[in-house]
């Protein structure tokens, strides 16, 4: 399923709180976040550490 133009396996930067981003793939929309009035939520996996995670959907963006 795509979200927000991202697709499952596409490779996207996670963008840090202090202005660094990570390399990740991202896996999936997160589930329930906006049902209980919380951000839009994915899941991605780290590409540096292959740890899974979920993250608001406002810090991701494509990669080339």
């Amino acid at each position: 399923m795509a979200i927000e133009g991202f697709e499952k396996g596409q490779k996207i930067w996670v963008h840090n709180t202090d202005g660094s981003a990570s390399p990740a793939i991202f896996v999936g929309e997160g589930e329930n976040a906006t049902f209980f009035g919380g951000p839009p939520l994915c899941y991605v996996v780290m590409e540096e550490t292959k740890e899974g995670g979920e993250v608001q959907l406002d810090r991701v963006t494509a990669r080339e």
